[in-house]
């Protein structure tokens, strides 16, 4: 099996099939690429642009080739001895009746064979929230009425081109001879129930008799109620998912329906085809979507680990909080690496002028406006809570009043759920693992102590005993073991309180608090200023140890913006009264129509646009052209997100046009244009010298280097759908050594990327070692530098940082100016080593110091390693 040491991510659909990935291989396999990373493979909803809405988990989507594509790129893979690592989506499947399963459940009700394989509960009806209205409404416009169902022998409601099947039992409602009505179609015998009425139509004349008189039934909306009113189903306005859903869903996506994969049914079920590819060979790993949404993660992946041995890498998406730790005993190699842009962050923002950036934000506010970050995340917590997540609260306040009744404890269910709020509000991390025959790790633990503290500090006096008992269900064995639903509650607390993060911080404070966006990134932590140079040594120090084999992710298809993009950002807080000051001029021209969005907003939209803004801004037409679309897509979805003068669920046109006219405007402004153009040139600059040292430095830092489609090149994409266009097949080469200039900038970042991938392939024990964080003689304000490996074997990976205003005319290295007389610190069991500099071949000879002005004296970054 080939051994994990990089990865590249392949976005498959939009244009993106199996075939063309065959074509791909030697392509990564020149570039350095150890494993191809593929997004989910399974067949999905008609039309799915990302694969993670499965409609069957027993198919490769035929229309990326099926099965017999997906062993022919593998076969391509290890022919060049490569692997693949294949996402998949253990929490959800599509509530589509695309799905077979769902089609069954929806058919037959809790009689379905897969009624339990989905996490429904079935003391109500299974509500559908797909309609544009309320029932009434619309079957008052006439919108649903009864149909045949195209390509089936069986009886459905019709909502525009949605077929809803009629559970057998109800034909007689709708067909005239119901007496002489029978079928012996079962859950059992026939589950997707597409033929009950073949034997009655067999004869000629009989499917336009029917026809007709389902005409007739249709002209009467009394009757299509009862006929809906007899289902094992209702159909429901799409808006009041959130109120009352009979399912868990995927964050607010009713279309998602969660799994009970807990269960061992539905485990071999939905892991049958998967687990297959793995013992065959196909497939050398897997990434595990959303492992937080799972009603016991750990319980998961000892069972996953046990199918498929030892040997397999399985990551997992897990967002951790800054000082959050993985836990230890889960039998992976590493998340999917998001906490590396936020140590990249600590890196290479200035984080002693961050604040100067936030204060100039904050001004921009109005007194009644201005909160305390963390006031601000606790207001977005409490509004997930109360509006968007209302319905899975109200549920989880059921169970808590059944338990306490059972404890003879004497709350309301208000007080219960109030309790209940306040907790998940005070938790500072997106989950905690908590199971069922396990004693409480004592991380969580302390995390609960330490939320139930100031949940009590936040709470009405009424409600803080309440906060106790929630504490002792979440806490105490004993408590749990005697009710069986303290056992549900827990789950179902754990399961809302990740979506509830996610939404509060990733999907709307993050557009809201805008001083600095850089640091907007998911699993970032804009509240607390970057922690600098020490902060990033000692988290690399803590991967090296823990999670050697974790991804190291620098862009993905979930990132707020594009690794380059975020690169150059966080020049900003080099240089805080240059940007203030040209914001303070920029909001003075007249490049817009009728009244400019607020002061906040236009901050967000300069800030999107400096990251995303042409290296060589008028000078590239395609990309100035194609600019104004792009950033009014982002910030419709901003506006959206913030969840303030307009959301999702119900958008203020107008206000959303003259937010996206204000951007059409700007960007139609040729006076704008040209003093954004100079003004962002030195933050271009430094940006791109940024840019290469966080690409160095992903590649031999602790973890395993990956590399978003396309992003070897440039990514100065902003937030989905953007980031996630189609990589181009043809031409795909690895350049001959460009100049490191701003024209070749997309060539040298590939070739650096190449050229060290094929180090690390080469020199493997090196950049698998230990991590030892070497000291400068300015403190480490102008480099950051590192050393892998041991006395026998090491490498030293050295790149600028804080650059603006300190490049070299015409290259992306620092000025003779900028490093002269700084020296690199060489532990004194390396000194008199003779190393070679990996990206032009010097030899060089250590001493007890090593100039700076040496290290970097061709290239914007440096990479040496012991000869």
């Amino acid at each position: 099996m080939t051994r994990l040491l990089s990865t590249y991510r392949l976005q498959f659909r939009n244009g993106m099939t199996l075939g063309k990935a065959v074509r791909l291989v030697p392509y990564l396999h020149a570039l350095g690429i150890s494993h191809l990373y593929a997004s989910p493979l399974m067949t999905a909803v008609s039309g799915s642009t990302h694969g993670y809405d499965a409609t069957r988990v027993d198919e490769i989507d035929p229309t990326l080739g099926g099965i017999d594509a997906l062993r022919q790129l593998a076969a391509e893979l290890h022919a060049h001895d490569m692997g693949l690592i294949l996402d998949i989506v253990p929490n959800h499947m599509a509530a589509s009746l695309e799905n077979p399963w769902w089609r069954s459940l929806v058919l037959w009700g809790s009689e379905s064979p897969f009624a339990r394989h989905f996490d429904i509960d079935w003391t109500e009806k299974l509500t559908l929230p797909f309609l544009g209205k309320d029932f009434a409404e619309e079957l008052a416009d006439g919108t649903i009425t009864l149909a045949l169902e195209p390509g089936c022998d069986a009886l459905a409601l019709r909502y525009h081109d949605s077929y809803y099947p009629l559970h057998p039992d109800t034909y007689p409602h709708v067909l005239d001879a119901a007496d002489a009505f029978f079928t012996s179609a079962t859950p059992s015998t026939n589950p997707q129930g597409r033929a009950i009425l073949s034997d009655v139509l067999a004869s000629g004349s009989a499917r336009a008799d029917l026809e007709a008189q389902l005409a007739t039934v249709a002209s009467d909306p009394a009757r299509i109620a009862t006929v809906h009113d007899a289902q094992p189903w209702r159909l429901v306005n799409w808006k009041t998912a959130s109120e009352n859903l009979s399912y868990r869903r995927f964050f607010e996506i009713a279309g998602l329906a969660g799994l009970r994969v807990e269960d061992n049914r539905v485990f071999e079920d939905s892991h049958r085809l998967i687990l297959d590819l793995v013992r065959d060979g196909t497939v050398d790993g897997l990434r595990i979507d959303h492992i937080d949404g799972l009603a016991d993660p750990r319980g998961y992946l000892e069972r996953l680990r046990a199918e498929v041995g030892p040997d397999v890498v399985i990551l997992v998406e897990k967002i951790l909080e800054r000082q959050e730790h993985l836990p230890s005993d889960w039998p992976i190699a590493g998340t999917t690496g998001y906490e590396f842009i936020t140590a990249l962050a600590d890196a290479f923002a200035d984080e002693k002028e961050g604040g100067r950036l936030a204060a100039a934000f904050n001004a921009l506010k109005s007194d009644d406006d201005r909160h305390a970050y963390s006031d601000e995340m606790y207001a977005c917590k409490r509004q997930m809570l109360a509006d968007n997540f209302r319905g899975e609260v109200r549920r989880l306040g059921r169970l808590a009043k059944r338990v306490a009744d059972r404890l003879n404890a004497d709350f309301s269910r208000s007080a219960l759920t109030e309790a209940i709020c306040a907790v998940i509000i005070a938790l500072p991390v997106y989950r905690i693992y908590l199971a069922s025959g396990r004693s409480i790790d004592p991380r969580d633990h302390d995390i609960l102590a330490t939320a139930r503290c100031e949940a009590q500090v936040r709470a009405r006096p009424e409600v803080r005993e309440a906060i106790d008992l929630i504490w002792e269900l979440l806490t105490d064995e004993k408590t749990c073991e005697k009710i069986p639903d303290c056992i549900e509650f827990r789950t179902r607390f754990q399961q809302l309180t990740g979506p509830i993060m996610a939404k509060a911080l990733e999907d709307t404070l993050f557009y809201r608090e805008n001083a600095f966006i850089a640091l907007n990134e998911v699993g970032g932590d804009p509240g607390h200023p970057p922690g600098g140079p020490a902060a990033f040594h000692a988290a690399m120090q803590d991967r090296a140890g823990a999670w050697p084999l974790g991804l190291s992710a620098t862009s993905t298809h979930d990132t707020k913006r594009g690794e380059d993009a975020r690169a150059r950002l966080y020049t900003l807080s080099e240089a805080p009264e240059e940007w203030v000051a040209a914001m303070q001029r920029w909001r003075a021209l007249p490049h817009h129509e009728g009244t400019a969005p607020a002061a906040d907003i236009q901050w967000l939209i300069h800030q999107a646009l400096a990251g995303t803004w042409p290296i060589d801004g008028r000078d590239d037409r395609a990309a100035m052209a194609a600019l104004p679309e792009r950033m009014k897509a982002y910030v419709e979805k901003a506006l959206r997100e913030a969840k303030r003068q307009t959301n999702w669920s119900e958008p203020d046109p107008d206000y959303e046009a003259s937010v996206t006219g204000y951007v059409e405007n700007l960007l139609s402004d040729t006076a704008f244009i040209k003093d954004f153009t100079q003004t962002l040139s030195p933050f271009i600059d430094a940006g791109l010298s940024n840019a290469l040292a966080q690409t160095l430095v992903k590649l031999t830092a602790p973890g395993v280097p990956d590399i978003y489609q396309g992003s070897e090149r440039s990514d100065f994409s902003l937030v989905d759908p953007d980031n996630r266009t189609t990589l181009a097949i043809e031409p795909l080469r690895i350049p001959s050594k460009p100049v490191p200039s701003r024209t070749h900038f997309a060539d040298y970042k590939q070739w650096l990327t190449a050229k060290v991938l094929g180090c690390r392939m080469r020199f493997a024990e090196v950049f698998h070692g230990r991590y030892e964080a070497l000291e400068l003689s300015d403190g480490g304000h102008q480099a950051l530098a590192f050393l892998r490996g041991n006395t026998e074997a090491f490498a030293i990976t050295v790149v600028p940082r804080l650059a603006f205003g300190k490049m070299s005319a015409e290259t992306l290295c620092l000025s003779e100016a900028a490093i002269r007389d700084i020296s690199l610190a060489i532990p004194p069991a390396f000194e008199g080593r003779t190393v070679r500099s990996v990206l032009d071949d010097r030899t060089l000879t250590l001493g007890s110091a090593l100039p700076l002005s040496d290290i970097l004296r061709t290239d914007p970054v440096a990479l040496l390693i012991s000869a």
